[in-house]
């Protein structure tokens, strides 16, 4: 891993989210198939992990793949699959280097036992008392689905007398949530398109957002630091007037 002595942001407590959108796109321009374009895209991810520690961000949570992209033709999907241990095996030793706490969300079980047991393998690897940085993957994530299941689980625990349906707040419905993460400072979609497309729903109320037209291969670290210096200059009010 190369050292980077550029200065840092200091974003201390700050939460990013990222749609790394554009992959299948950037292949299809490079004339490659849409493998390579996800190989492409996991390139990128180690350069903006490694930016997102320098600027001390509390966490950085990465939209791998959603609920929807099972859809996508099995080839891809098989694909993806070996990507995921893959990029587990070669990544991982960065990760303890710098001391960034791996996290995967959503229904990953679905991908087969061989990338269960390497996700676990690489979530015990990279645990810390105090880590540089919290890397939240959601692999087959759907915010709705979320939201859905956090609330039967709330409605089981109201039938069977364990909480009172007076004690629902918003800090009960976050321990309920399969994201690992609660209040989101900034939400980057990279590609084009301007939409959250099922992501973090209940954590979005009042996130700034930004749309980038950049494929994610194409993603640059100096790109992501215009996002950071964008948001660090952003009044947020949270609804409040300020004159």
């Amino acid at each position: 891993m190369a050292t980077n002595t550029k200065k840092s942001l200091n974003l201390l407590g700050t939460n990013i989210a990222i749609i790394m959108d554009g992959n299948g796109r950037w292949a299809k321009k490079n004339t490659l198939n849409v493998t390579s374009g996800h190989e492409r895209g996991v390139e990128v991810v180690r350069s903006i992990v490694e930016s997102s520690v320098r600027h001390k961000l509390e966490s950085l949570s990465l939209y791998a793949f959603s609920t929807e992209n099972w859809s996508r033709p099995k080839k891809e999907i098989l694909g993806i699959k070996k990507l995921i241990i893959s990029a587990i095996d070669a990544q991982v030793p960065d990760l303890i280097e710098q001391q960034v706490e791996l996290h995967f969300f959503g229904n990953y079980e679905s991908f087969g036992s061989e990338v269960v047991d390497a996700i676990q393998d690489a979530e015990k690897a990279t645990t810390f008392s105090k880590p540089a940085l919290k890397l939240n993957i959601a692999l087959g994530y759907g915010g709705r689905a979320d939201i859905l299941q956090a609330f039967r689980s709330i409605g089981e625990s109201i039938a069977s007398q364990k909480i009172d349906p007076i004690d629902i707040s918003d800090e009960l419905i976050f321990q309920h949530l399969k994201a690992p993460i609660k209040e989101l400072d900034l939400l980057i979609r990279t590609g084009g398109d301007h939409r959250i497309s099922n992501f973090l729903l209940y954590h979005l109320a009042y996130t700034e957002i930004q749309f980038l037209q950049t494929l994610w291969p194409d993603f640059k670290e100096d790109e992501f630091e215009s996002c950071l210096m964008d948001f660090k200059k952003t009044e947020r009010r949270f609804g409040k007037r300020t004159v």
